[in-house]
């Protein structure tokens, strides 16, 4: 198989996906949070291409308007993946970004568009059970200490401005997540793969069984680390997302 891009470059993506591998899984960052969450991921689990989705309003599309609501984001990206619906793909979303991934396979479905043939979601309850996420209920000042303790976390001291810009990606992004309600659940085509982190004190196994109600087969998984050890890309979870092909 030869490798190349498919098309032109999208702002959608830190790099244009390519035809050298036989899947895709585009990925979905967390609220606060851009592409770069993946950065320390490979380019490829064996002959699945990673695709990191950059959301408009962080990072390099800082510029870009914010998309505003989770049903205008699937919309807009449905659109652009349309040209790499060509070989079998899979969706991953870590904890809100699982709420995007969902509703873009839900749009995808709507348009008559081949869809994900696995969905994974990441720390992250089922739609109808969003809004019980405890960062939605914290101050300005604890949210600045989160976004301060994740980049800690990736070995890197926060400077002032830095914290200052995610923290107000964060509040956009947390008025989105705001406004998101999905009262019943809708089920997708495809499998969904529910990861637990065994180490996330905040998300348990029971706060994710709301998930069984989007798919006729749905499964749980134990991952061990933290809430955000995912962007370390640990090898259990890298061997979890193989798993549909």
């Amino acid at each position: 198989m030869t490798s190349g891009p498919v098309a032109a470059p999208s702002p959608w993506f830190v790099r244009p996906p390519s035809t050298g591998h036989s899947a895709r899984i585009f990925c979905f960052p967390f609220s606060g949070a851009g592409a770069s969450a993946f950065s320390a991921w490979p380019a490829a689990i064996d002959d699945i291409e990673v695709c990191p989705v950059q959301f408009p309003g962080r990072e390099n599309r800082l510029a870009h308007p914010h998309y505003g609501t989770y049903e205008n984001l699937a919309a807009e990206l449905a659109d652009t993946l349309k040209p790499f619906l060509d070989r079998p793909f899979a969706f991953f979303g870590h904890c809100a970004g699982a709420l995007p991934a969902f509703e873009t396979a839900v749009r995808l479905d709507h348009l008559g568009l081949p869809g994900p043939e696995r969905l994974f979601v990441s720390g992250q309850p089922a739609p109808h059970d969003a809004a019980r996420d405890r960062m939605l209920t914290m101050t300005e000042s604890e949210l600045r200490a989160e976004v301060e303790s994740f980049v800690r976390g990736r070995g890197i001291e926060p400077r002032p401005d830095m914290i200052d810009m995610g923290l107000s990606v964060l509040l956009r992004d947390h008025a989105a997540a705001r406004a998101y309600r999905r009262v019943k659940p809708v089920a997708v085509r495809c499998s969904i793969a529910v990861l637990r982190w065994r180490d996330d004190p905040d998300v348990s196994l029971d706060l994710l069984q709301g998930w069984r109600q989007y798919s006729d087969a749905v499964d749980f998984q134990v991952v061990d680390g933290g809430h955000h050890d995912f962007a370390a890309a640990p090898d259990a979870l890298l061997r979890s997302l193989t798993r549909w092909r």
